[in-house]
């Protein structure tokens, strides 16, 4: 198939309409005239008058004369005009046909053009508003349908690609072909989610910026997924696809890279006013040596800085910036995150269960210490976290560092005590904070979910996560017999199935067991008669559709059985479904304080 059918005429023939001087000014032109004539683009007559020209500029100007032609009387054969000057013998002889091709492959014309109306049209717009002015009330209704017929030979005059708007249309591959190893989609791939089209950037996926075009706008992958109104699915990459084919397979395949998608400013639940902040000291950093022979050469320390990272790859800067280390001082534990380390008491980069910390308050917390002696008794791998510094895998920071991750700690330090993705399914957006504990959410990640309302209200707000460990340290003081639970009301226990259904969730990392599974299964209806996901799940109860917790813990074993017969003759997703059925079995006894 050829590439050029996966574009549409309107943008072959703006593509043309741009290049015409470019393609008058062509130097021997004998055998491109010859190639047109060949393909019957052009008129015998009008080939062999250009030809006999001595002069080049009257050439140039026939040439172009040509082409005004062929676009204004032929513009239906200028797809083929492409095709036939795309050939081998033109490209070697021609080489700016050779980068002409390439802009159409790789896509980047779409971006250089932008061309305004004629000026025709608007003087003719002008002069006509003029007439209409100094027409008397009377002539200008006689007037009205001659306007609507002068109106309608006006618009049959623009130019192909004023009549359509630049969208680009896809044809259907052949049977078997991966158009994404196509050299046309080397920087673009078409992609769908539900009924909603766009064209996915390579190098943005891979960046983690908004790398989804939809007519003029841009998306991030999980905007692309709520624009097209399946916000609800929270998994974009499996509900994007290209030709039937998931996101996520295309980025484990290696065709895809996709970076860390910058985090937008979080939505505050209690509007900054009501958090506990506290004020971080600078003694520490003055008491580390290594620190103060950094600030004493700012300058040279930033713009190093920078240039280290300008010249990393993507994918290994990516990489970089959010790698985690399991990391310990004395029996205390946390997972320390890269991207947001800075130095001993600049960025809350350590994870622990219950906060964020920077490194001297996590060594404070296990020891009760105060001197700086955080990059020998933080221990990762057995070894002191000062080895991961010495071998440049973390970068210390002076106080007067000026580089971008400096700057967004000094202005968002606040955010920095809860989550930067969420909790539920892991990806980044506008999150909603909890007040107790550090866990962020989607609002629709969250159960119940989090309404506009909500989120404006001043008022501290509590996940679900810390509001079911109230209801359990008061609730169940006494053990529970398993079948007196099923038969209980789910509305006198809606706490324990949120939150039961969110920690599944969270455990389902590859968010496996989310989606309906005939979405991406082949023949499941034939080994499944009663498909069930947590997403389904997740609509009955936020609609009060389940009356009993047995008839909750009913959907979730269903979908632990159904994993079994479809996956009868594949052992690891067997596993997999075992695995996570075991998890949430033991942990429905604990909830519920259930003892058999």
């Amino acid at each position: 198939m050829d590439p050029l059918d996966f574009l549409e005429s309107a943008q072959l023939q703006q593509f043309f309409h741009s290049r015409k001087t470019e393609l008058s000014c062509l130097e021997n032109p004998q055998t491109f005239l010859s190639q047109l004539r060949d393909y019957n683009l052009i008129p015998e007559d009008r080939y062999k008058k250009v030809i006999n020209m001595k002069s080049k500029d009257r050439r140039r100007m026939a040439i172009y004369e040509i082409l005004d032609w062929l676009e204004r009387e032929r513009s239906e054969h200028i797809p083929l005009f492409w095709r036939c000057v795309f050939k081998e013998i033109i490209l070697s002889q021609y080489p700016i046909f050779r980068l002409m091709r390439n802009s159409l492959m790789d896509g980047s014309f779409q971006f250089d053009e932008r061309l305004p109306p004629t000026v025709e049209k608007e003087e003719k717009g002008i002069k006509e508003d003029k007439e209409a002015r100094s027409a008397n009330i009377k002539r200008r209704r006689s007037k009205s349908t001659c306007d609507d017929e002068v109106q309608l030979a006006s618009s049959s005059q623009m130019t192909p690609h004023q009549k359509k708007s630049k969208k680009i249309a896809f044809a259907s591959p052949k049977k078997g072909e991966e158009i994404w190893t196509w050299p046309f989609f080397k920087n673009q791939l078409p992609v769908t989610c539900g009924s909603t089209k766009g064209i996915l950037n390579h190098d943005k996926l891979a960046k983690g910026e908004k790398c989804i075009k939809v007519k003029d706008h841009w998306f991030t992958p999980a905007e692309f997924e709520k624009f097209a109104g399946k916000e609800k699915s929270r998994n974009w990459k499996s509900s994007i696809r290209c030709e039937n084919i998931t996101l996520g397979k295309l980025i484990q395949e290696g065709h895809l890279k996709c970076g860390t998608f910058k985090r937008s400013k979080m939505v505050r639940k209690s509007l900054f006013s009501k958090r506990n902040t506290t004020q971080e000291s600078d003694e520490d950093e003055d008491d580390d040596p290594e620190l103060q022979v950094l600030s004493s050469n700012e300058e040279n320390s930033t713009t190093d800085s920078e240039t280290e990272e300008s010249n990393k790859q993507p994918s290994d800067q990516s990489d970089k910036e959010n790698a985690t280390f399991e990391v310990s001082c004395g029996q205390f534990f946390g997972i320390l995150h890269s991207y947001r380390f800075l130095s001993g008491t600049r960025g809350l980069s350590i994870r622990t269960e219950d906060k964020w910390m920077s490194p001297v308050e996590f060594v404070r917390e296990a020891t009760s210490q105060t001197d700086a002696t955080w990059r020998k008794d933080i221990i990762y791998n057995e070894e002191p976290l000062n080895a991961l510094i010495e071998a440049k895998v973390l970068s210390l920071h002076s106080l007067l560092c000026k580089c971008r991750k400096c700057k967004a700690e000094l202005k968002d330090k606040d955010n920095q005590k809860n989550d930067d993705e969420c909790y539920i399914c892991e990806d980044v957006g506008d999150l909603v904070v909890c007040d107790d504990c550090p866990k962020s959410f989607h609002p629709n990640c969250h159960l119940p979910h989090i309404e506009e309302a909500m989120m404006s209200d001043n008022t501290p707000w509590k996940c679900t996560f810390c509001i079911f460990k109230t209801v359990q340290n008061s609730r169940y003081n006494d053990k529970q017999k398993r079948k007196v639970v099923l038969s209980r009301q789910v509305s006198q226990h809606i706490v324990e199935c949120q939150y039961l259904l969110l920690f599944l969730r969270n455990t389902d990392k590859e968010q496996i067991f989310n989606t309906n599974p005939e979405l991406n299964l082949e023949n499941y209806r034939c080994f499944v008669k009663a498909p069930m996901w947590l997403g389904k799940i997740t609509d009955k109860l936020q609609e009060n559709q389940y009356k009993t917790v047995g008839q909750f813990e009913s959907d979730i074993q269903l979908i632990f059985s159904n994993c079994g017969c479809y996956n009868r003759d594949n052992a690891e997703f067997l596993e997999i479904g075992k695995r996570l059925k075991e998890t949430f079995d033991k942990e429905f006894k604990k909830a519920f304080n259930i003892v058999d």
